[in-house]
Formats: structure tokens, sequence, C-alpha cells
């Protein structure tokens, strides 16, 4: 493993030490990769994935002409609102899993915040 990933799993061990997700307002967790994003809404409590949504997925990858820009992580942010409302999931935790918040995961954040989740 490379030594920036392994600085961010750190980070990412000790920002998740500090929150829980519970079944009222469970934690969203991103992940992104140099041409992919997804997140996936957990209930820590009962360690279960409640919603979670990809880039690769058959049903969103026609949308995408290139899944690593700012621009599709908007999109994806949008549609990943509108689908959790869906499911009945407007309050979460937003766990940044220790990427920095600039870039594809602040306008993904943006994009959830403007869709109708609130954290």
């Amino acid at each position: 493993m490379r030594k920036k990933e392994e600085l961010r799993l750190k980070r990412h061990k000790r920002i998740k030490m500090k929150m829980s997700g519970t079944p009222e307002k469970p934690r969203l967790v991103m992940h992104r990769s140099l041409k992919h994003i997804s997140a996936q809404v957990l209930d820590d409590t009962t360690g279960k994935v409640l919603f979670s949504l990809s880039t690769k997925d058959k049903s969103l990858k026609q949308k995408f002409a290139s899944a690593g820009n700012i621009k599709s992580s908007v999109l994806f942010g949008e549609i990943f609102a509108k689908s959790a409302k869906e499911k009945g999931i407007s309050k979460v935790i937003f766990d940044r899993a220790g990427y920095l918040y600039h870039g594809r995961i602040k306008s993904l954040a943006e994009a959830l915040r403007k869709g109708g989740m609130e954290f």
C-alpha cells in the first residue's frame, strides 16, 4: 500500500472513532478513486448498509463520460440525494473517509445538501 493511502486510512480511523451512525441519523461514507466515486449509508449499531450507490452501477454508468471530475461528482451527489430521499434517508452524519474536504468531496457534499440531505 502506498504511503498516501496509509495516511488517509489512519485519518479515517481517527475520524471514525468520534462518529457513529444510528438508525435515526446514519453515517454516509464516501470513497473516491481516480475514475469513480461511491457512497454508502451505514447504520453502525447493527452494522448494516442501508443504501449505497456508485458511478460503477449499470444504471448510472451511461450518465458519466468520466466519473473522475468535479462536474460528475456534483451530478452523482444530486442523484444520490434524490435516491436516498426515496428510501427515507434525509439526515446523515457525513464521513469524508479521511479525504481532504476539497475538490470532488467538497462538491459532492454541497450537491448532497442542495439535494435536501442534512448534515
